[in-house]
């Protein structure tokens, strides 16, 4: 999975892969209104570290990924603001929601689009990410995910600290 990466990109894979794993347990768990304290900070400390450490590879264009990491960096502010300064109480609640599961798209983005870069056969299908494989793959992903958005809306409601 990891020969020929470089150290930096194998620390910043694992990082981004151990992001994924707490913030789909935090949404999958939404709808019981369940705080998972925990895992909500693994999955804010390392989504936030996966975007700090997506800015130390060269750059040579504004790739898709980088866009992701602007993105990330921009909303993640929204969604410690949300659960730990405001508690998720009122609307801040539905902005935690929104931005965790955002964040949480955002990492998803990546590697979802990086087989099309990697394997032979997907990216004989879709050489420029702008053909019907890739679009179909993301849209898959974007609408899965705003589903469990507008169900998290409806469901989420912890108890505040």
């Amino acid at each position: 999975m990891f020969s020929g990466f470089s150290t930096f990109t194998r620390v910043h894979v694992l990082i981004s892969l151990i992001a994924i794993v707490p913030g789909l347990v935090v949404l999958a768990d939404m709808p019981s209104s369940s705080r998972l304290d925990g895992w909500a900070a693994v999955f804010i400390s390392t989504t936030a570290l996966t975007s700090i450490t997506g800015f130390g590879f060269p750059f040579e264009r504004l790739l898709p990924s980088r866009k992701a990491g602007i993105v990330s960096l921009v909303v993640l502010p929204v969604t410690i603001l949300a659960r730990y300064a405001f508690r998720m109480r009122g609307t801040w609640r539905g902005l935690y929601v929104v931005t965790a599961i955002a964040t949480l798209w955002l990492n998803v983005f990546v590697p979802v689009a990086r087989p099309f870069n990697k394997v032979p056969t997907l990216n004989a299908v879709a050489p420029t990410r702008s053909e019907p494989p890739f679009l179909v793959a993301q849209t898959v992903v974007r609408i899965v995910f705003v589903l469990l958005t507008f169900s998290a809306l409806r469901k989420f409601h912890p108890q505040t600290a």
